[in-house]
């Protein structure tokens, strides 16, 4: 289901991927794409929002990470266009994989280099003002009783050096609904709570572990009240 929407619009994104001021246009058909692949999948998303986005301001959005409809449901929560950092291993999913390295920020875990190359290509994408989106958890918890994992720094680090405001958002049934054990979950709604923005002005690098955690808390402890 995933992949089928992007064949179908094959010649469309392979234009809108040829030059990064094009990317407003192909951030538009990937919202889209993505509300095809949430409904086409059995998934109703609804969303909440604790204080309104502006739209004209970049932000650094970052959510729990469950399941393989976190993609699909940012990019139907969120309207600012931002760009995902991700990991290289989702550059492998055939067709995905090719628009993934095309428009997002790939970043090799084990490379130091690679990790330093994402700070560089961020501030590009932030000067352009497109947002940038990050699951801190950095992949998904083999152990799925886990509800939210530890936090890496990179987007905290990011947010302070560039001085952008952070924007938590969670993810309350995408678990349930279509985790990574295959065989599992099932339809219904899927719910998407955007909680206000996290300030970093006047922030230091000193500060990261203070932010991360607030972050982390304000996800958490909606997972657990698990109210919409």
């Amino acid at each position: 289901m995933v992949a089928i929407p992007i064949v179908l619009m094959f010649p469309i994104l392979l234009i809108l991927t040829a030059k990064e001021r094009w990317y407003p246009a192909f951030f538009a058909v990937a919202r889209a794409w993505a509300k095809i692949v949430l409904y086409g999948s059995g998934l109703i998303p609804k969303v909440r929002k604790q204080a309104i986005v502006d739209t004209r301001k970049s932000y650094m959005f970052v959510a729990n990470h469950t399941s393989m409809a976190d993609i699909m449901l940012m990019l139907y929560a969120v309207k600012n266009p931002f760009v995902f950092v991700g990991k290289k291993e989702l550059t492998k999913i055939p067709v995905f994989g090719f628009f993934f390295k095309r428009t997002c920020i790939v970043v090799d875990r084990s490379s130091q280099q690679s990790r330093k190359e994402v700070f560089a290509s961020a501030q590009a994408r932030l000067q352009s003002g497109t947002s940038i989106c990050i699951f801190p958890e950095g992949g998904v918890p083999d152990d799925e009783s886990i509800i939210l994992d530890v936090f890496k720094d990179g987007a905290f680090r990011l947010a302070i050096t560039h001085q952008i405001p952070i924007v938590p958002l969670t993810f309350l049934d995408n678990k349930k609904r279509m985790s990574y054990t295959f065989f599992s979950g099932s339809p219904g709604v899927t719910r998407a709570y955007v909680h206000k923005e996290v300030s970093t002005d006047g922030l230091t690098l000193a500060d990261k572990k203070t932010l991360k955690d607030t972050v982390y808390n304000i996800i958490y402890q909606k997972l657990q009240m698990a109210t919409f």
